[in-house]
C-alpha cells in the first residue's frame, strides 16, 4: 500500500512540474481563478466558471482535469498493449491507453475543432514526459479527439472500436453515444465533464438534452465531476444549479482586468425618417476604412444573406483582397469552414465576414477588432462577439457597430450603459418539453434498456424535469410504446416495449437505425446540397429558397456568383455565372427579437435625450431625428407610455411603443385588436418592430376612450384559480390564444415537436425528405391527435411553446405590468413621426412591389423633410436636396437590406394582415396572422 501511494505522488509531482513548465515557457502565469478551479477539481468538486472572454477559462479547466486525473496508473492486462505502445514510439512500455475519461461539451462544431486544438498542446508536453526514462511511473497515455457532425465516417469507425482519453464532442452527439448498446461500458468510466458556453445551450432544448444526458452519467458514476464555462451570463446560481442539478457547486468568478471598447461607426448625417435598412450599403467604404487600419478584423452580420451580401460588396470594392478576405456561416462546406478557421489562426486572412457560427469562445489571436452589422439584439451577444477579439488575457476587445438603422445608433450608447450597470441578460431551462423526454427515453433504451422506476427518480434530478408529474410520465412511457392511442395499431410507433425482465427495450433492429439518425433538437427546414456539375459541394441551401428557384437562375452563395442548371435529388447543381442580379439565400433562424435588457436601456437613452443630455456620439448623431419626435410628438421615458393617433387616407392608426420586443408586439398587437374588437366589430391591419406595434383601422376608432380600458393585464373574469379567486395568467393565457389564429401558429410549433419526438422520420443520409413532405406529415399527425387522441401531450406542449417561445407569454404580461404603472401620453399628429414611419414602411412591403414601396417611401421622406424643415423655422439649415432626399433607386436598393435583416430594430415586421371581426359573441376566436 505503501509503495502505491509513492508511485501515486511521484505521479502527480511529475505531471505538477510538466505543466508548470509547459506554462511558464509561454511567459503565463496562473491567474487566481485559474488556481481555484485547479484546486476544486482536486477536491472533487463541481462547479461553474465565470470570466471574460478570452481571460483563460479554458485552460483553468483543462490543466485542472490534467492535475487531477491523469495520475490514474492503468496496469497493462495484455503483453499486445505494451507492444503497441512500444510501436507509437513510447520507451515507457508500462504506458498503455487510457479510456474515455473526460467528456469536453461544446455547442458548435467550429468550437470543438478550435478547442481540439487547444488542448493538445499541454497533452502532448505530458506524454512526452511519460518517456523519459524507467525511473518515471507508469502513466496512461491520453488521447483527445473530436466526434460532432464534421467528424468523418473513417474518425467514427476509429472510435467505434476506441474512444478517446478526451472526447469533444456536440450534446447531439453525446446522445448518440447513449443509444450504443454498449453505453454504460464506454462512459461508465467517465469522471469529467466540461460543458463549454454554457449560456448558449442553457436555455433551449439543447440544454435540457445535456441534463438528461449528465443524469444518465451520474447513475453511472455518483462521484461525476461538472463543470461548466461561460463569459456572458446574469444568472449565474440559476445556471450553475440547472448544469449540476443542485446547489453545492463551487460558483468561481474570474476577475480579470480586460479593457473592453465598445464605440459606433456612424454615418455622416443621420436619416431623419428611417426605414428597416435603409443604410445598406452606404457603411461600406466606412467598413473598408476600418478594415484595413487592422490586422484582422471579423465582420459579423445576424444572418446568412447579409453575410454573402457584405462579403461580395467587399471583394467588389476592393478586389485587391481577393485571398485576403473570406466568408463563413454554417451553411458552407466543412471544408471551406475549416479553411477560413485556419486562416484566421495564422494572421493570414485580412477579414471574414460571418455570423453566429464564429459567435462562441474560437479563439483566433491575430484578430484585433469586431465589427458588428447592425443591432446585436442583445448585450450578452455583444459581449460574446467582442470577445473574438483580443482573445487573450491582458489584451483589449474592440466591437465597433455599424448601424443598418438610424436609431440603432442609440443602441450602441445603450449597450455601453447597460454593461457598465452590469446589466446582462439571464437564461433559464425550458420546463418539461415531452418530446426530448419522450426522444431521450428511446435513446436510453438502445443504450442498455432501463427500468421505469430508476429513470424516472433519474429524470427527475434534472431541473427541466423536477416537477414532471407521474401523469406527465407514465403518458411518455405509453407514447414511446404505442404512439398514444390513435397510433397504437401501427407497429413503427412501438419503439421501445419491456422486455419478460420488465427493462425497457427497442424491439426492432430497424426503428433502432431509424431513431439514431433523427437523434437531436436542432430543426430546421430541409436542406438541399449545392455543388458544381463535375465539381464539389460548396455546402447547402434551405430548400423553401431553392424550391423558388428555376434553371437559369442566379444566386449568391458562399461569395460566388452561380446559375442553377438542374435540382436532382435533393441537390442544387450549379456553375459558375456572371450575371450581375443574383438572389441571396434566405435560410431560417435569424429572427432574434431586442432583449428586455437592451430594450430598457434604449428607454434610458431617449429619457436622456428628453432631459437635453446628448452625452455620446450615438446620441449626438441621432438628435436631429430625436428633435423632431420630441416636436411632433414625444420621447418614451421609464415613466410614460407613448401612444400616437394619426388620421390619413388610409384609415385611423395607433402607434404604440412598449419597447418590449418584436414577439411580445405581435402579441400585444393581436390581444389590444381582439379587445378592442369585443367592443364593436374592426377590421385592422398591423406592423410590429422591436419597439412598437401599428394597428391600421379603416373605420374610426376612439383610441382615447378605448386603450385605457384595453391595456390591463387580464380582462376574462371567469378564469379562476381553484380557490375562486380570479385568475389573471390564465386570463390572458385565454385571451391571447383567442386572439390568434392559436390553431395555425400552434400547427406551425408542431411540426418541430413531431421531428424531435420521432414521429416523422426525415430520412436516410443520401435520401433526405422534402419539407413538403415533412410538413404533410406533421399536418396529418396534428389532425388525426387533434381529432382522435385531444389529450395528447404534444398537443399542449406545441400551445405552450408558442405562447412562451414565439409570443414570449411571460414578457408579454410582464410589459402588460409595466405599462399599467406607466402614465399614458396620447399624441395626435398630423403626419408620421420618425418612429411611426418605420411600421408604415413595413405594411406598404406586404401591399405593394419593391418598386412601388421604394417611390412611396421616396415621396414621403421628402415630404416628411420638408414639413420638419418648415417646423424647424430659421434655427435648421435646410439640407441641399441630394442629401437629404433618396431616390427612388436608391430606396429600392435598400429594401433588399430590410426585407432580411433581422438586426434592425424595425425589421422583420409583421406581415399586416386583416382581423376580421367576431361573427357571434364577443367569445369567437378571431381570423389573425
Amino acid at each position: 500500500m505503501r509503495a502505491a501511494g509513492r508511485v501515486r505522488t511521484s505521479a502527480k509531482s511529475v505531471v505538477k512540474e510538466t505543466l508548470d513548465a509547459w506554462f511558464s515557457a509561454r511567459g503565463w502565469k496562473p491567474l487566481k481563478f485559474q488556481r481555484d478551479v485547479w484546486t476544486a477539481i482536486a477536491d472533487g468538486r463541481s462547479g461553474l466558471l465565470h470570466a471574460t472572454t478570452g481571460a483563460g477559462k479554458t485552460y483553468a479547466a483543462w490543466l485542472g482535469i490534467l492535475r487531477t486525473f491523469s495520475t490514474t496508473v492503468h496496469a497493462p492486462k495484455k503483453a499486445e498493449a505494451i507492444e503497441k505502445t512500444a510501436k507509437a514510439g513510447i520507451r515507457n512500455l508500462a504506458v498503455v491507453p487510457a479510456p474515455l475519461t473526460v467528456l469536453w461539451i461544446t455547442p458548435m462544431r467550429a468550437l470543438a475543432a478550435d478547442t481540439l486544438r487547444a488542448l493538445l498542446p499541454p497533452l502532448e508536453a505530458l506524454n512526452r514526459s511519460h518517456e523519459l526514462g524507467d525511473d518515471r511511473p507508469p502513466f496512461a497515455v491520453w488521447s483527445v479527439g473530436a466526434r460532432s457532425g464534421d467528424t468523418t465516417a473513417a474518425e467514427r469507425s476509429a472510435q467505434t472500436k476506441r474512444l478517446p482519453t478526451v472526447l469533444i464532442t456536440t450534446p447531439e452527439s453525446l446522445s448518440l453515444l447513449l443509444s450504443r448498446a454498449d453505453a454504460k461500458e464506454s462512459l461508465g468510466n467517465v469522471k469529467m465533464v466540461v460543458v463549454d458556453e454554457w449560456h448558449e445551450l442553457l436555455g433551449n432544448k439543447r440544454g435540457v438534452q445535456v441534463q438528461l444526458a449528465l443524469a444518465r452519467l451520474r447513475r453511472w458514476t455518483p462521484t461525476l465531476c461538472v463543470w461548466g464555462m461561460s463569459a456572458t451570463l446574469g444568472n449565474l446560481a440559476e445556471a450553475m444549479r440547472t448544469l449540476l442539478g443542485h446547489d453545492e457547486g463551487a460558483l468561481i468568478q474570474g476577475q480579470v482586468p480586460k479593457k473592453l471598447i465598445i464605440d459606433s461607426l456612424l454615418p455622416a448625417r443621420a436619416e431623419r425618417f428611417p426605414w428597416a435598412g435603409h443604410l445598406g450599403l452606404t457603411m461600406l467604404p466606412q467598413v473598408i476604412e476600418e478594415i484595413a487600419s487592422s490586422r484582422t478584423t471579423l465582420v459579423f452580420t445576424n444572418t446568412r444573406s447579409q453575410a454573402e451580401i457584405w462579403y461580395q460588396a467587399m471583394l467588389e470594392a476592393r478586389p485587391d483582397w481577393a485571398g485576403l478576405i473570406a466568408l463563413h456561416h454554417g451553411s458552407l462546406d466543412r471544408a471551406v469552414r475549416e479553411w477560413v478557421e485556419l486562416g484566421l489562426k495564422s494572421g493570414e486572412l485580412k477579414a471574414v465576414v460571418c455570423t453566429s457560427s464564429l459567435d462562441l469562445g474560437v479563439d483566433f489571436l491575430p484578430v484585433e477588432r469586431v465589427l458588428q452589422i447592425g443591432s446585436p439584439k442583445g448585450v450578452a451577444r455583444l459581449l460574446q462577439r467582442a470577445g473574438r477579439s483580443g482573445h487573450a488575457p491582458g489584451r483589449p476587445s474592440r466591437i465597433t457597430l455599424v448601424p443598418t438603422h438610424s436609431l440603432e445608433m442609440l443602441e450602441g450608447a445603450a449597450a455601453r450603459a447597460a454593461i457598465a450597470a452590469g446589466h446582462i441578460e439571464g437564461r433559464s431551462s425550458p420546463e418539461q418539453p415531452l418530446d426530448v423526454l419522450v426522444q431521450h427515453l428511446v435513446t436510453v433504451a438502445l443504450g442498455g434498456g432501463f427500468l421505469p422506476e430508476e429513470l424516472y427518480r433519474e429524470v427527475r434530478s434534472t431541473t427541466a424535469y423536477a416537477e414532471i408529474s407521474r401523469e406527465n410520465w407514465d403518458w411518455c412511457l405509453a407514447f414511446v410504446a404505442q404512439g398514444g392511442p390513435s397510433l397504437a395499431v401501427y407497429p413503427d410507433y412501438r419503439r421501445a416495449v419491456p422486455d419478460d425482465q420488465g427493462i425497457w427495450r427497442v424491439p426492432d433492429d430497424r426503428l433502432a437505425r431509424r431513431h439514431r439518425m433523427n437523434i437531436g433538437t436542432i430543426v430546421s427546414d430541409a436542406s438541399m446540397t449545392v455543388q458544381y456539375v463535375g465539381g464539389g459541394k460548396l455546402g447547402s441551401v434551405e430548400e423553401s429558397f431553392a424550391a423558388r428557384l428555376k434553371p437559369g437562375d442566379c444566386f449568391l452563395f458562399g461569395g460566388r456568383l452561380l446559375e442553377l442548371v438542374r435540382v436532382h435529388d435533393m441537390t442544387a447543381w450549379v456553375r459558375r455565372s456572371a450575371t450581375k442580379r443574383p438572389a441571396v439565400p434566405r435560410w431560417n433562424g435569424g429572427r432574434m427579437p431586442l432583449s428586455t435588457t437592451l430594450a430598457d436601456a434604449v428607454v434610458q437613452q431617449l429619457a436622456l435625450a428628453d432631459q437635453g443630455h446628448y452625452d455620446t456620439p450615438e446620441l449626438r448623431c441621432v438628435r436631429p431625428l430625436l428633435e423632431i419626435q420630441q416636436r411632433w410628438s414625444a420621447l418614451p421615458t421609464p415613466q410614460t407610455l407613448l401612444a400616437e393617433v394619426l388620421k390619413t387616407r388610409e384609415g385611423w392608426h395607433l402607434f404604440l411603443y412598449p419597447f418590449a420586443g418584436r414577439h411580445v408586439h405581435l402579441g400585444l398587437a393581436n390581444l389590444i385588436a381582439w379587445r378592442v374588437a369585443q367592443y364593436q366589430p374592426y377590421t385592422f391591419s398591423m406592423a410590429v418592430n422591436d419597439y412598437g406595434f401599428e394597428l391600421l383601422s379603416a373605420t374610426e376608432v376612439d383610441w382615447p376612450a378605448l386603450l385605457p380600458q384595453v391595456l390591463n393585464v387580464g380582462r376574462n373574469e371567469q378564469a379562476q384559480t381553484a380557490s375562486g379567486e380570479p385568475d389573471e395568467r390564465k386570463a390572458l393565457l385565454d385571451e391571447v390564444l383567442q386572439s390568434l389564429n392559436a390553431n395555425e401558429l400552434a400547427q406551425r410549433r408542431f411540426r418541430e415537436i413531431a421531428r424531435v419526438s420521432g414521429l416523422i422520420f426525415q430520412g436516410y443520409p443520401g435520401e433526405k425528405r422534402s419539407s413538403k413532405q415533412l410538413q404533410a406529415s406533421s399536418s396529418l399527425f396534428y389532425e388525426v391527435f387533434k381529432k382522435y387522441d385531444p389529450a395528447n401531450r404534444l398537443l399542449l406542449q406545441a400551445e405552450q411553446e408558442l405562447l412562451a417561445q414565439e409570443l414570449e407569454i411571460g414578457r408579454l404580461r410582464a410589459s402588460l405590468v409595466r405599462m399599467a404603472t406607466q402614465k399614458l401620453v396620447m399624441q395626435t399628429l398630423e403626419r408620421p413621426t420618425p418612429f411611426a414611419f418605420p411600421l408604415m414602411v413595413e405594411r406598404f412591403r406586404e401591399q405593394l412591389s419593391n418598386e412601388g414601396v421604394a417611390a412611396r417611401i421616396a415621396r414621403m421622406v421628402e415630404q416628411l423633410d420638408k414639413a420638419a424643415n418648415a417646423s424647424a423655422g430659421s434655427n435648421e439649415k435646410t439640407p441641399s436636396k441630394p442629401e437629404a432626399v433618396a431616390t427612388a433607386e436608391q430606396v429600392r436598393r435598400s429594401l433588399a437590406f430590410g426585407q432580411d435583416i433581422p438586426s434592425s430594430p424595425f425589421a422583420d415586421a409583421a406581415p399586416a394582415k386583416v382581423r376580421r371581426p367576431p361573427r357571434t359573441g364577443a367569445g369567437r376566436r378571431q381570423a389573425g396572422l
